[in-house]
């Protein structure tokens, strides 16, 4: 005993003296004017946060930054994956494994949760970054805990090589079980019991029961090596008198390589008595895979001087009948090459508008300069206003108004995206153009069909967390007429094992989704969807769509939506009202008796700098009323990540594991990796648990997703690009 204690106050001074000695160095660094704050990513801790090893640190990751971080000691493993949300905000999804932990009927104890970390305060010259988190805060808390911890980056202290970040902080519940220093927010906190469903947020325990203190130091060595070193306040009571592993001290070591620039691997000697490993994945949205670059677009040809010749800029070429179809002559194969389709296109003395839609480019910035360009390389010298209106899936978006002297005249101006933009209008258009445009022939009808592999996933079945089926997929769209579309895919499953699990549903609820096993057993062939739309613009800031037919796996019938969204505005109202029936389980054309009238009302909300908010109110599959939160960011390049959760009138116990709904998904753009432009992405929601509440209907084409890329607010922050 006196041996532990003396080794303890040994680290503890031991630490100190260090953090000591090194802000001492800082400070007589900072009198000569010599210290330099290190601006590298952080490195992630066995939780797959900024940290030391197994304590957290004060640091956030670059803003938009992505991380998957796969641990493994004593018996445990943890897959994480964080994404720093704002500058100052992130979150963690985590699915941990513990091996012979005598929780529940499985030999490897399995969960799910979440954390949330803020920034307080960044790191200055003296000042220290400090952050508070919460810790597997909606899940079923065996990893529950709340800190707060300061972190201080000095570089090259004493002359050593590398940079040394110090962190120290306060730690409750898991980070305050070993080595209490008191309760000072008070002692009442609830504790885990296995077989709790989970998913609530319990807020009457954060920050509540023992303190304990903990710290830790990290040298990054050069840009390849790092050395960590901790004292931990994570007693493992859970772990250690279950037998996971033995505990014989609160001091963790290690040392990590950078790999490659995304990838960091790591070593570690834990709790004095086991190996640990780690191997962390970063990424940014912003830092493609693949980078590609853009074939250069054509230079704007400036008109002649009016003043020296007038002549250039006469307009008795209106009176030919011939001139709109010359002018398109000439302009629809330049568009075609940069993989603009124009829809239509009208022409007059002073001003020309140019309905334009693209397959190619996500970034609607691009297509308007593009087409701009190419406009004023084209168009007869007198016409000095361009209205470009942007068309997707046949809806008309917005209408972006520029004048050609000041395309002329900024092209080459050093800040010429700012400087455009501020003389641009972007406004509402209608839906119909002019009487007098030339319409692109053999747009409609148009038919895309498409055979190739499919993959479908299911996830955190404790028998085998990872399942997942592949075969081939036929899918078919045909358009044949403006906003009209009949869609459709068949499925052939080759192999997989998502029919083999054994989790049958014991839900009290109707069963609209956690009957999904049986709908795997059914058959190998099947009519994924099947259906028929049609969406139109009523007004100007106005849309509309009717949709009838087999819209996903378990649900067809009736789908109807009402949007209002103006061009200029960062707010949109909509409204949609389904009738639906429950599919046979084999997914051919039959139904079963369960029919229900389901449907929402919506509020979007654009914070700008690519954040979306959006909450939808009303009646969900199940029969149950309620509301879903959702909250998005969306980068320039087509990358969106997200969260949502779901609350309704039925209770936890009601809705069983999980409590409520809730998940993250991610649309990735394929661009990110083929290095070729294309507006095709591929999309991925995570729930902890899919049950029956809160389910909603999965209809292809809703609204709100296909107009905003068009509209104001998304343009502004997409319009750096606007001259590539």
């Amino acid at each position: 005993m006196f041996e532990t204690c003396h080794l303890r106050n040994r680290v503890i001074f031991s630490i100190a003296a260090l953090s000591v000695a090194i802000t001492g160095g800082m400070s007589y660094a900072q009198n000569n004017s010599q210290l330099n704050i290190v601006a590298l990513a952080p490195t992630l801790n066995f939780y797959g946060l900024p940290g030391v090893i197994d304590i957290p640190s004060a640091e956030v990751m670059p803003n938009g930054q992505g991380t998957i971080t796969v641990s493994s000691f004593g018996g445990q493993t943890r897959t994480s994956a964080s994404f720093q949300f704002s500058p100052r905000i992130s979150a963690t999804f985590r699915y941990i494994g513990i091996e012979d932990i005598n929780i529940g009927r499985w030999e490897t104890y399995r969960d799910r949760s979440f954390d949330f970390r803020y920034q307080i305060l960044k790191e200055g010259r003296i000042r220290p970054a400090v952050t508070v988190g919460l810790q597997d805060f909606a899940g079923t808390g065996i990893y529950a805990g709340e800190y707060i911890v300061a972190t201080k980056t000095i570089e090259r202290p004493f002359n050593l090589p590398g940079s040394v970040k110090v962190t120290g902080g306060f730690g409750w519940g898991r980070l305050g079980s070993s080595g209490s220093i008191g309760s000072p927010f008070g002692s009442d906190r609830a504790t885990f019991a296995g077989g709790d469903t989970g998913g609530e947020l319990s807020y009457d325990s954060w920050f509540r029961g023992p303190m304990a203190l903990f710290t830790g130091v990290e040298w990054q060595v050069n840009d390849r090596w790092g050395l960590k070193a901790e004292f931990s306040s994570d007693s493992y009571g859970l772990e250690t008198s279950n037998g996971v592993f033995e505990r014989k001290s609160r001091l963790n070591f290690g040392a990590e390589y950078q790999a490659t620039e995304r990838i960091r691997l790591g070593a570690y000697w834990m709790y004095g008595s086991e190996i640990g490993v780690t191997a962390q994945l970063q990424f940014n949205p912003g830092s493609p895979l693949s980078p590609f670059a853009l074939p250069g677009p054509r230079p704007i040809i400036v008109r002649p001087d009016p003043n020296v010749y007038p002549d250039a800029y006469r307009t008795d070429w209106t009176t030919n009948k011939e001139a709109p179809a010359v002018i398109y002559g000439a302009l629809e194969p330049e568009l075609s090459a940069d993989g603009i389709r124009i829809e239509t296109m009208a022409v007059d003395a002073i001003r020309a508008e140019l309905r334009v839609s693209t397959s190619t480019y996500s970034n609607q910035a691009i297509l308007v300069g593009r087409t701009a360009r190419a406009m004023a390389r084209i168009m007869p010298p007198s016409i000095e206003t361009f209205d470009i209106v942007l068309v997707n899936n046949g809806l008309v978006t917005s209408k972006v108004t520029l004048r050609r002297s000041d395309l002329e005249t900024v092209e080459f101006n050093p800040r010429a995206s700012s400087a455009l933009l501020a003389l641009a209008v972007i406004s509402d258009a209608p839906a119909k153009a002019p009487d007098t445009a030339v319409e692109t022939e053999g747009i409609y009808p148009k038919y895309v069909w498409s055979l190739g592999p499919f993959l479908r996933t299911a996830y955190f079945d404790p028998d085998k967390p990872v399942r997942a089926d592949v075969g081939i997929a036929f899918a078919g769209t045909y358009r044949f007429g403006p906003g009209w579309v009949v869609s459709g895919e068949i499925r052939h499953r080759l192999a997989g094992n998502i029919a083999d699990s054994n989790r049958l549903s014991n839900s009290v609820l109707p069963r609209v989704r956690t009957n999904a096993l049986l709908y795997a057993k059914a058959a190998e062939t099947t009519l994924e969807n099947l259906y028929v739309s049609k969406q139109w613009k009523p007004g100007d800031n106005t849309y509309a769509r009717v949709s009838a037919g087999y819209f996903e796996q378990m649900f067809g019938g009736l789908s109807s939506e009402f949007l209002w969204k103006p061009a200029a505005s960062r707010l949109g109202i909509g409204l949609e009202a389904n009738y639906v029936a429950q599919r046979d389980f084999n997914q051919q054309f039959g139904f079963q008796d369960y029919r229900i009238a389901t449907g929402h009302a919506s509020a979007y909300f654009n914070f700008g700098r690519g954040y979306h908010g959006q909450i939808d109110i009303g009646r969900y599959l199940a029969g149950d009323v309620g509301a879903t939160f959702t909250v998005e960011r969306e980068f320039g390049n087509g990358w969106k990540i997200g969260g949502f959760f779901t609350r309704t009138n039925v209770s936890a116990r009601e809705f069983g594991e999980g409590s409520f709904d809730k998940g993250i998904f991610v649309t990735i753009p394929r661009s990110w990796f083929t290095a070729r432009p294309t507006k095709q992405s591929t999309s991925e929601t995570i729930r902890p648990i899919q049950r029956d509440g809160g389910a909603r209907l999965n209809v292809s084409g809703r609204l709100y997703q296909q107009v905003r890329d068009g509209h104001l607010n998304d343009l502004v922050a997409d319009w750096g690009r606007v001259w590539e």
